[in-house]
């Protein structure tokens, strides 16, 4: 009688694997796949954990993924085992062979060993093998900050083999779902667009053209903090600065101190958007609204400056009224005393040299006056002497006529000042509303298309 055969016992977890990639397998795991043959396909995927730190001053991004390879390793393949795929301990991933990435564009990077080492080896039965491991990621993101900050910017990661060339290793994208992103995946001040551009980036060395695969990242600023810590109170502190073109013009050390307020304000402000932004050489959108900002605030102090200056006008006319009767006056008693002095020098000897020098020194003093006169023929009043104001508590007045006294010529100045208050209240206010039709036009709307274009 013949009994029936038993089933082949299968061997133990550890003879497989030493038989599979030990010592006696005669796997080397110094040597690729496919030696001398064809080059091996490695397939990335990635899965984006966390999307964040993005600082504009060092131009780069921080990330944490998942990084997972797969490729086909004829020397595992098996069948003496009934299970599809090993999941392996990573301690055995020095026992095999492994692609050697890097991201090109890193500055930092950490591998995660809390609790154990997070990474993960699975083999299958036809000799796939899966890495995956979890990296956090420092990578070089250089912007155009032009439009900041009401820009988009495109961050790169690039993905390359640092030691075999494209004859020995290529890496490509998974067919589907090359790049994942977690559900709760936000960030602070940007967003995350869905579209992610995958593509090919071969580099070509002295030392021969490696693979490298690269995936793009579209971001979207979100410019809801600047808005609150940059434009608001930059606009509050500018229409401030109009409430002096209200304030009488005789209120000196209120508005001189809230022109300078206002001013001192803008330029720290200004001083504020800068901190956090690389000194790049070109212009930048906040620079540019605080710049104009800036502008108008120091316009409005030097609009005081004017009035003050057309309102306190008619001291000197009428100071340069006194000297030119002085002058007069000089001129008569100097005539009178040359005719007496020539009746009295008839024995040919010429005029002192003294009188004529005077004589010219009171022809350029007039000259002088006459062009300082110039100024007030623009407010309608004559410098003449015969036009002079009238004024009983000064004898230089006495001799007027009435009816341009000195209160009528000093209404005229003040007016002419009270008409640049009344004319800013309206040319400040429309000019800066125009200002930022144009601005916001130009940022959020002609340039975001044409980015969007370019993108």
């Amino acid at each position: 009688m013949k009994l029936p055969s038993r089933a082949a016992k299968p061997p133990s977890p550890s003879d497989f694997l030493d038989k599979l990639m030990g010592r006696t397998s005669g796997y080397d795991a110094r040597i690729r796949p496919n030696f001398k043959g064809p080059p091996v396909n490695v397939t990335c995927n990635l899965f984006i954990n966390s999307f964040g730190s993005i600082t504009e001053t060092t131009m780069d991004y921080r990330l944490n993924v998942f990084l997972r390879q797969q490729w086909n390793d004829p020397r595992l393949a098996y069948k003496e085992y009934p299970d599809d795929s090993l999941d392996l301990d990573p301690s055995m991933l020095d026992s095999i062979w492994k692609p050697d990435l890097f991201f090109a564009n890193e500055k930092g990077a950490n591998f995660h060993e809390v609790t154990t080492d997070n990474k993960l080896l699975r083999i299958f039965q036809n000799g796939n093998v899966l890495y995956s491991i979890r990296l956090t990621l420092t990578l070089s993101c250089p912007m155009d900050l032009k439009n900041f900050p009401m820009d988009s910017q495109m961050c790169i990661m690039q993905l390359e083999s640092f030691g075999y060339t494209m004859n020995d290793l290529i890496f490509e994208w998974l067919d589907i779902g090359a790049v994942q992103v977690a559900d709760d995946l936000t960030l602070p001040q940007f967003v995350l667009n869905e579209e992610i551009g995958l593509g090919y980036c071969t580099k070509q060395y002295n030392t021969g053209k490696f693979t490298c695969i690269e995936v793009k990242f579209y971001l979207e600023r979100q410019m809801g903090y600047y808005l609150i810590q940059m434009y608001i109170p930059s606009l509050l502190t500018v229409i401030l600065s109009w409430v002096s073109f209200w304030i009488n013009m005789d209120a000196a050390p209120a508005r001189v101190g809230l022109g300078i307020t206002t001013v001192l304000t803008m330029t720290t402000q200004s001083s504020g958007s800068r901190a956090s932004l690389p000194k790049v050489s070109y212009v930048k959108a906040i620079d540019i609204w605080m710049a104009v900002c800036l502008l108008f605030v120091f316009a409005a102090l030097l609009e005081y400056a004017a009035v003050n200056f057309v309102s306190r006008q008619h001291k000197e006319f009428f100071r340069l009224r006194k000297k030119l009767k002085e002058q007069q006056q000089r001129q008569r008693t100097q005539g009178s005393g040359d005719s007496k002095a020539k009746g009295n020098n008839t024995s040919g000897n010429s005029a002192p040299h003294g009188n004529v020098a005077q004589q010219c020194s009171v022809c350029s003093r007039e000259e002088e006056l006459a062009q300082q006169g110039l100024l007030f023929q623009s407010f309608g009043i004559a410098l003449s002497a015969g036009s002079a104001p009238e004024m009983d508590a000064t004898p230089v007045f006495a001799d007027l006529p009435p009816g341009l006294g000195f209160y009528e010529i000093r209404r005229r100045f003040v007016d002419r000042a009270k008409r640049i208050d009344t004319i800013s209240r309206a040319v400040f206010p429309m000019s800066f509303l125009m200002f930022n039709v144009l601005y916001w036009l130009t940022y959020k709307v002609l340039r975001y298309e044409d980015l969007q274009a370019a993108q």
